[in-house]
């Protein structure tokens, strides 16, 4: 993404004094590029059908909302904090469409079994092929089926860990933002716990996977940047990508239900 200049302080001030119109549309057209960045990142896990154009529409939804709900004097940057809401939007927007079919959510979450049962068995990653023969799937028809999957990826590593264990609402990146005047020793204990297991999750991946994730969840690389880096095509890296994703929803949803 491209270096944008931040709004300045008194502007921000200016703004949240006086909740100036002109003010708001101002940081609006300041923070777009973010939001054409944002989707463009969601965009990689879509088919083609889905047009760009809408989930930016979406996001600047979430932008607005960011631009309301900020408050510059907790100390975060404003582009960390906006992220994650003109994400979340762009994904609202998505599910209301609903445009995965009911039968492919099935699907994924079979796989997400597949994985869960054949890997707790082997006490490793499994390969394509022991999960293809846990599905009675000939290789390539798993690859196949794996590529019709992409779509229903659209998670990123903290949304992992939305649960259907009751009281549990999740957590996402937005939760893990420090609020200095708001500290809750019990939610900070957990918060790293959380981001414990999860990183011992992704060092379980096979190695390309774990690299995958890497680049696109921690230096924000784009599928291309990624696909000259790797000497793979931006198809093998969705596929990549949903793999490492369904395997690690599956080692979470495990631990989520040992808890339980």
């Amino acid at each position: 993404m491209s270096a944008q200049a931040p709004v300045r302080p008194d502007v921000w001030a200016a703004y949240k004094s006086a909740g100036d119109r002109h003010l708001r549309d101002e940081i609006i057209v300041r923070y777009l590029p973010l939001v054409k960045y944002v989707a463009g990142r969601v965009a990689i896990s879509l088919p083609p059908h889905v047009d760009v154009d809408d989930l930016v529409s979406s996001g600047i939804f979430g932008l607005m909302e960011a631009i309301e709900r900020y408050d510059p004097s907790r100390g975060v940057k404003f582009e960390t904090y906006a992220v994650a809401r003109i994400r979340g939007a762009i994904i609202d927007g998505l599910r209301a469409l609903d445009w995965v079919p009911s039968g492919v959510r099935q699907k994924a979450r079979a796989v997400e079994r597949a994985y869960a049962k054949v890997e707790s068995e082997l006490g490793r990653s499994a390969t394509d092929e022991e999960i293809a023969l846990e599905l009675g799937m000939s290789p390539e028809a798993f690859a196949r089926h794996l590529s019709t999957l992409s779509g229903t990826i659209l998670v990123s590593l903290d949304e992992l860990w939305v649960t259907e264990v009751e009281g549990d609402d999740g957590i996402r990146a937005i939760d893990m933002i420090e609020d200095p005047a708001a500290a809750d020793p019990e939610r900070l204990v957990e918060i790293e716990d959380r981001k414990r297991v999860l990183a011992r999750a992704i060092d379980r991946l096979p190695e390309r996977e774990r690299m995958l994730v890497a680049l696109y969840h921690y230096e924000g690389l784009t599928a291309k940047e990624i696909s000259v880096l790797m000497g793979i095509s931006q198809s093998r890296i969705s596929q990549l990508h949903t793999r490492a994703m369904l395997r690690l929803r599956s080692y979470l949803a495990r631990y989520q239900h040992d808890l339980a």
